[in-house]
């Protein structure tokens, strides 16, 4: 499953799936996606229409140079590089951050708009965008924004915008090589199958039968 489904099937399942193009698409086009969908080796999870709408993404760019550059401070201040693992721009979150807005249009408005908050309140405390500030005084803005239940009111818009960003950042992270290997998950891996326990089994008043115990059960 690749970060997008992962998306999807974990973190913001509510959300919906990706927009797909008409379904007055021509039979031709569609054929064609297929072909390439063979071609690419996606096989088994890509629909033809998955891969125009991914085409479609990817083809253009919504973040600015300096918007870009002030996500990919705020990702690794959200989660920095430590001896365990790379930070979210290691990850790749930025990149990420920009096909989910692309992807799913709703994000657009609360990421340019917050990120546009962002560099308001850092000229009105500091005289500077966010990302010319000190690394001190960065966290200074963060620490306003951070904690929703200790944030003053004037700072709400920021607090909304600062709680999309480390959704953003901690799913694009997590569902990345790096922080799979973050939190040792190790998939599916071959084991015994013991039975079901004998409590259970006495609670609901059941029991295996000769057979069963003999084919279909291992004990270790």
């Amino acid at each position: 499953m690749d970060r997008r489904n992962s998306l999807k099937a974990i973190a913001l399942g509510t959300i919906g799936g990706a927009v797909l193009l008409d379904a007055c698409k021509t039979g031709d086009n569609k054929k064609d996606a297929a072909t390439r969908l063979l071609a690419d080796g996606f096989t088994l999870d890509r629909q033809p229409e998955e891969v125009e709408q991914y085409d479609k993404v990817v083809s253009a760019t919504f973040f600015t140079q300096h918007e870009m550059e002030t996500i990919t401070i705020l990702a690794d201040i959200i989660i920095p590089k430590d001896e365990v693992s790379g930070s979210a721009t290691d990850a790749k979150v930025p990149e990420f951050i920009e096909f989910i807005v692309k992807d799913m249009p709703s994000n657009q408005t609360p990421m340019r708009g917050g990120l546009r908050w962002l560099d308001l309140r850092a000229t009105k405390l500091f005289g500077k965008s966010f990302k010319q500030c000190s690394e001190a005084d960065r966290i200074k803005l963060v620490d306003e924004i951070a904690y929703p239940k200790k944030a003053k009111p004037e700072v709400a818009q920021g607090v909304a915008f600062f709680n999309l960003m480390r959704d953003l950042t901690a799913t694009g992270f997590y569902t990345s090589k790096i922080g799979v290997a973050d939190i040792g998950y190790m998939g599916n891996q071959p084991n015994q199958w013991n039975g079901v326990p004998d409590d259970v089994l006495k609670q609901y008043g059941v029991a295996y039968t000769e057979k069963e115990n003999k084919e279909c059960v291992k004990y270790s």
